[in-house]
């Protein structure tokens, strides 16, 4: 792990390549990619219950002779 002088020798470095102007402006952008992948992750938990709530349909056709007969099987999953 990088001691006290090793810091300010990294931070001096970054400091030269992005100016003093680019600095704030980099890290606001990091904390809003960090604040929407938190909300993203957040939004994709809550999708999971409504997942479990799903609805199985099955249509079946079956044909003999000269007769057709169609059936529509629905099941609902509730918790």
């Amino acid at each position: 792990m990088p001691g006290g002088f090793e810091l300010v020798v990294i931070l001096g470095i970054v400091v030269l390549i992005f100016g003093g102007k680019k600095i704030p402006e980099l890290m606001k952008g990091i904390g809003a990619g960090i604040k929407n992948f938190k909300q993203a992750v957040k939004d994709d938990e809550g999708a999971k219950p409504e997942i479990a709530n799903n609805t199985n349909t099955t249509n079946t056709t079956t044909t003999t002779a000269n007769t057709t007969t169609n059936t529509n099987t629905t099941n609902t999953k509730e918790s």
